[in-house]
């Protein structure tokens, strides 16, 4: 029970690190990982069902996210359209190109080999998080990296210093989409089967992951981002397995996820409030 929980935790760990891209880099909440979720499972299933090599199958996965997160971008930037509206619309269309993919609503992958048939599970899921999470820390650390960490808070200062603020933001919504499609290729490759409707609530899942690990290790000032988010993605798998052996029913999950991360936020926000109350009355007082 116990490495079952840390294996989804860091499973799901590779999808957070895909909405840290979009929403927190970027300040886009894009709703596509909804669909590119079980997108990356669809093509996992209907490819190794069909003999591609599991490990391979993995790489369409990533690259069918990229698909899914260039379109969102290019009729976001190219139509207008708000980056919320954006994301629904592909998500929408995914729901049935997932079916299209699959042929059916769920595929199941039980005696067909996987990643999972030769080795520790959680060894192998332990090694695709660090290369996902090393290589998005490099990533983050070139030139690259910095101009999309600045679109994010400031636009306006990309678009003086010359770089394509539109083509940079595509990209970054391509790397978030692809990552959050991995990750669904290889729980499908995890838990045996592919499911049209296991992307429902990947948004919500992801930022309760992301919201956690900011809260609970906000002072940890050694680690880094993408180290918070994977952290903050197990410590929710154990929320979720506490909560299921507290009596709440499986079905009960994506209403607690809900009110964990409004409950986290407005806990936050209240926070800010005070702090900025007290800094407003110290101000006060030394002038006084």
């Amino acid at each position: 029970m116990l490495s079952g929980t840390i294996e989804q935790g860091l499973i799901f760990a590779i999808m957070a690190l895909g909405l840290y891209i979009s929403y927190k880099i970027l300040d886009f909440p894009d709703l596509t990982v909804d669909g590119s979720f079980p997108m990356g499972a669809s093509i996992v299933a209907v490819l190794i069902i069909n003999g591609v090599n599991p490990i391979l199958t993995l790489g369409a996965a990533f690259m069918g996210g990229c698909l899914a997160g260039f379109i969102t971008g290019y009729i976001h930037i190219k139509f207008k359209i708000t980056n919320l509206l954006a994301g629904i619309i592909v998500m929408t269309g995914l729901y049935s190109i997932n079916l299209r993919i699959m042929g059916r609503s769920n595929i199941p992958l039980f005696g067909v080999d996987n990643i999972f048939s030769n080795g520790n599970n959680l060894l192998i899921i332990l090694f695709i998080v660090l290369l996902s999470k090393f290589s998005l820390d490099y990533l983050l650390k070139t030139k690259f990296g910095f101009s999309l960490r600045a679109l994010g808070d400031n636009e306006t200062l990309v678009v003086s210093l010359g770089i394509d603020e539109k083509k940079l933001k595509i990209i970054g919504l391509m790397l978030a989409n692809g990552l959050v499609a991995l990750s669904g290729g290889i729980l499908a490759q995890y838990q045996g089967f592919s499911d049209i409707a296991m992307g429902t609530g990947t948004i919500v899942t992801g930022l309760a992951s992301i919201i956690i690990g900011e809260s609970v290790l906000k002072k940890g000032k050694r680690l880094n981002v993408t180290t918070i988010v994977v952290i903050g993605s197990i410590l929710y798998r154990f929320i979720i397995m506490g909560s299921l052996k507290a009596g709440f029913n499986a079905s009960d999950i994506k209403l607690i996820t809900a009110i964990l991360t409004v409950g986290i936020m407005a806990f936050k926000s209240k926070n800010l409030k005070l702090t900025l109350i007290k800094r407003r009355l110290g101000g006060v007082f030394q002038n006084a």
